[in-house]
């Protein structure tokens, strides 16, 4: 399941460096905007603990973490949805990604200048806001024009739709994400396809300094009181400090380093954890002496669905799952002892697969 993030935000706020945390891609990133034209893709492993554990039982030949992509795209400006800088261009990568990490820059500091001249979190967050609303306005107006020649026919799924779309202009016009316009999932599911910006989930990530790592400041402050009512997340990080662990040789000095700043673990991580939680994502594994493998499934998927994350194949020909929790296993130390202890379940198609679940599936084709 391919899933992407795309790090937004104006320039110079820290996002190429923030990518380069993130990602095994070496994005260029220097003190001028525009730094980035083309958006750096990059692939991060999603950090879980439950995977080393496993290892340590079974001893695999490989062990094969679940990932994400990360996507840093270039900075907008004010007027990027009338195609100022690059604007039109960076808008349709945007588009591309499930979900947005939007940086914003919340400390000082004379030598990094700030494209506005003057350090302002939530000035910042409205330019880009607006950029996007204003692109979202541009194609949810396109689509009330062409539902309206649909509706005509009678067609009751474009008249549902149209509703959407009228309730999602008087929104916009009120400078409303769409995000935040308190629709049910059963809504989200229609609106999806009408590939509007800021129906995607966001996470605010307040860059800030070393002094402000870990307990925030009062950029931070105005951060969560200005999207207290939105559908959205908060996140500090310091992007240099976690540039500066991502330089340091061994687990140790990075450990050392941490500890210094009274840290429990990288920033990055967190944050990777926080998006994989904001795409209502979660972990099954496979657990063999040839390989333990996480792997990413949507929440509330059945286990047909998340056997067909594996391969197409192992959904149509789906017979059964069997299914070990992960604490069990952990507890018991084998498959073998989790079968003794009874605690191992044969399961069927409507079997809704649980968070860390450790499956082994039964198909034929």
């Amino acid at each position: 399941m391919a899933l992407k993030c795309g790090i937004v935000g104006l320039p110079n706020v820290g996002k190429s460096t923030l990518f380069n945390c993130l990602s095994n891609a070496k994005a260029q990133s220097a003190n001028f905007p525009f730094c980035t034209i083309e958006p750096n893709l990059g692939t991060t492993s999603v950090p879980d603990p439950r995977l080393e554990k496993l290892e340590e039982l079974v001893n695999p030949e490989r062990v094969v973490p679940t990932t994400m992509e990360i996507v840093d795209i270039a900075g907008l400006v004010k007027g990027a949805s009338k195609g100022e800088g690059l604007g039109n261009q960076f808008l349709a990568n945007i588009r591309e990604t499930d979900a947005i990490l939007h940086v914003l820059r919340c400390f000082d500091d004379g030598n990094i200048v700030h494209v506005d001249g003057s350090v302002n979190p939530i000035r910042d967050k409205e330019i880009i806001d607006i950029e996007l609303q204003l692109k979202d306005f541009e194609t949810i107006d396109k689509k009330i024009q062409s539902l309206a020649r649909v509706i005509k026919s009678g067609d009751k799924d474009a008249l549902k739709e149209n509703e959407l779309a009228l309730r999602i202009k008087t929104g916009l016009e009120q400078g409303k994400s769409v995000r935040g316009l308190g629709f049910s999932q059963d809504e989200m599911d229609v609106i999806k396809s009408f590939n509007l910006i800021t129906s995607k989930p966001v996470m605010y990530v307040c860059n800030v300094d070393e002094a402000s790592v870990k307990s925030g400041n009062q950029y931070v402050e105005q951060v969560r009181a200005a999207v207290a009512a939105e559908n959205a997340e908060v996140l500090v990080i310091g992007a240099k400090i976690e540039a500066d662990i991502t330089e340091l040789e061994t687990y140790d000095e990075r450990q050392m380093f941490l500890e210094e700043l009274g840290l429990e673990e990288p920033g990055v991580n967190r944050l990777i954890r926080q998006a994989y939680h904001l795409l209502n994502l979660q972990t099954y594994f496979t657990a063999g002496v040839k390989e333990v493998r996480a792997w990413t499934i949507r929440k509330g998927m059945t286990a047909p669905q998340a056997a067909g994350v594996i391969h197409s194949d192992f959904e149509k020909g789906f017979i059964r799952a069997e299914v070990m929790k992960y604490h069990d296993y952990i507890q018991y130390g084998s498959e073998s002892a989790v079968k003794d202890a009874g605690k191992f379940k044969v399961e069927g198609k409507e079997y809704v697969v649980e968070d860390g679940d450790i499956m082994h599936f039964r198909f034929n084709v």
